[in-house]
């Protein structure tokens, strides 16, 4: 409660200091992180405060991004006011039109998907090598250490113990056989959490023409990575089953802006990114609910499982399939039922079994 108390004194100093010591403050929904946000309200205007407390979050990353997206023409939120050591920031606020609510309401789901891709095409064809540098590398060894999500988190819940010494060590032989197929296109800028949740319409879309009519939320985490990983992670959202068309329709419409990109390299490299992003995010969720008390997360495992399958088949994974057929096999892939109650709950409403393709 003192820390609590401390916490909510530096943010009324915070936002005193710029002029909104007096707004009305409203939470808005949170995410898997320890960042929180605010929407604040004062004489007809509002603003964001993103609250990102250390030593679990740094503000820094998202100054650094934001300013490179910006450059670029994109719209990443414009930051107001910043401390970078109190971990807050004072954010323009984008409004709550995000793809995932357009969506729901019923929103031309194709236009919104084409939009991101063409936001992709864009940071992918503006920034120079110059710009990408001052951005992390998405290496090998993140990328395996990602990975092993899967088994400290998901493992155990499997199998009821931790792996054993062979399997870990197959495990990472495994990554390291495919990640140089994954690196035969070239990198670009990754915003690495692209999905419609982090995707939105401004406010006043209406007047704006193409890509200016998005805004981009939660791209703290971007790196410097082939050019394939926001792609696949629009279109193989653990969130929602996207229509089959449509995704092959945005991935030929991502391709046909790079002519000269190699299609085949390319197939390669976003199947094993993205059993790369999915079998982490299998970790992860399972990671929420045992470790976090998040339970919501679980639901998703079943799409997430799918979107593993469909990248394991791929000829360029099959030392990772081989892992897999191995050691979690097809009936060790869902919800796992030692999860306790919740998996039995998830069970019931029939989130257990494989998931049809959308």
């Amino acid at each position: 409660m003192v820390a609590d108390a401390a916490r909510e004194k530096s943010i009324a100093a915070f936002l005193a200091a710029h002029g909104w010591g007096a707004a009305e403050r409203r939470p808005l929904a949170g995410d898997a992180s320890f960042r929180r946000y605010e929407r604040l309200a004062r004489n007809g205007e509002r603003a964001v405060l993103m609250d990102a407390p250390p030593p679990h979050e740094d503000v820094r990353p998202f100054i650094k991004v934001d300013r490179l997206l910006r450059k670029a023409g994109l719209n990443a939120p414009e930051i107001f006011a910043a401390d970078e050591a109190a971990g807050l920031l004072l954010l323009e606020d984008f409004g709550d039109d995000t793809y995932t609510r357009l969506i729901a309401r019923g929103h031309d789901e194709r236009e919104l998907y084409e939009l991101a891709v063409d936001v992709l095409i864009r940071a992918h064809t503006v920034l120079d090598e110059s710009a990408l540098a001052a951005l992390p590398a998405f290496e090998d060894e993140r990328c395996i250490e990602e990975a092993m999500r899967l088994i400290e988190w998901y493992w155990p819940a499997a199998h009821g113990g931790p792996a054993p010494g062979d399997a870990i060590r197959a495990f990472v032989e495994a990554w390291r056989a495919v990640l140089p197929a994954a690196r035969k296109i070239p990198d670009g800028l990754t915003i690495y959490d692209y999905h419609v949740d982090n995707l939105m319409l401004l406010p006043d879309a209406a007047r704006r023409a193409g890509i200016a009519r998005v805004g981009l939320l939660d791209f703290q985490d971007a790196t410097r990575a082939p050019v394939s990983f926001d792609l696949m992670s629009l279109l193989q959202d653990v969130r929602r089953d996207m229509p089959a068309a449509l995704a092959t329709d945005c991935y030929e419409r991502y391709l046909g802006a790079f002519p000269t990109l190699g299609r085949d390299d390319f197939a390669a490299s976003y199947a094993i990114l993205g059993a790369q992003r999915n079998v982490r995010i299998l970790g992860t969720f399972v990671r929420l609910w045992t470790r976090d008390g998040k339970p919501g997360y679980l639901s998703w495992l079943p799409r997430t499982w799918r979107f593993v399958e469909a990248d394991l088949a791929h000829p360029a994974s099959a030392p990772l399939k081989a892992w897999f057929d191995a050691h979690l096999p097809p009936d060790l892939r869902g919800i796992p039922q030692r999860l306790g109650p919740v998996a039995d709950e998830a069970a019931r409403k029939g989130m257990t079994g494989k998931v049809a393709a959308g």
